[in-house]
């Protein structure tokens, strides 16, 4: 049987997703002081169904980052109707996804732990953090930039590259200066701007519309 940890977040009950959603309050409030009968007590549920939902601490808190990453929507795009327009919400949608999601106080409270625990051997949080948030956004974008290179909308190579390339146009400094303790606000306008520029920059860069024709010279 797949505890919680296992599965995706859209298999969670509405009861899981509301002690996960306690235990990311914790985490702001109390850091590394997160434990099984602290989410236990703040969801009002048994110890013993948290074991069984999540398995362990490592089991809940890897539950509990994915629920998180879950909120960065990638809306799947028809390939067979992809144009630049929808390829370009798509982008812009992520974008804003993202940039609202890591500038929330949860997030910012999330990753400061897991740079804390990075390689200090209390527990897999670094790792978790990095599989289920970096890594998984890459996941969910790939396809998309891959069927946009496939309608002849992008030219590029190498898909890893090629995320990078846009997830650093979308971050540029924001999530450093949140985590180093910069009081900076990023509105809802804020965040459509960004996208949209971000999404802009990238298309200049990969969109196949700004290469120059191949006349065989």
């Amino acid at each position: 049987m797949q505890t919680a940890a296992e599965t995706s977040s859209g298999d969670l009950t509405a009861r899981q997703q509301d002690v996960l959603d306690a235990a990311l309050r914790l985490l702001v409030e109390e850091g590394d002081a997160l434990t099984m009968t602290a989410v236990a007590r703040r969801a009002s549920c048994s110890k013993e169904t948290l074991y069984k939902w999540f398995g362990d601490r490592d089991g809940l808190l890897t539950a509990t980052v994915r629920w998180q990453a879950s909120k960065v929507r990638v809306e799947p795009v028809d390939r067979a109707r992809l144009n630049l327009a929808s390829l370009t919400a798509s982008l812009e949608q992520f974008a804003s996804n993202w940039l609202t999601v890591i500038s929330s106080e949860t997030s910012i409270a999330l990753n400061r732990v897991a740079v804390s625990h990075a390689g200090s051997g209390k527990d897999d949080l670094g790792a978790i953090v990095l599989e289920n948030g970096r890594f998984e956004m890459g996941r969910r974008l790939k396809p998309v930039l891959e069927a946009g290179r496939d309608a002849g909308l992008l030219v590029f190579d190498d898909t890893e590259e090629t995320f990078r390339i846009f997830f650093g146009l979308v971050a540029r400094d924001v999530q450093i200066r949140l985590l180093l303790g910069d009081r900076l606000k990023l509105t809802a306008a804020a965040i459509a701007r960004d996208s949209a520029q971000a999404t802009q920059q990238f298309l200049a860069l990969h969109g196949a519309q700004n290469r120059p024709a191949n006349n065989g010279h």
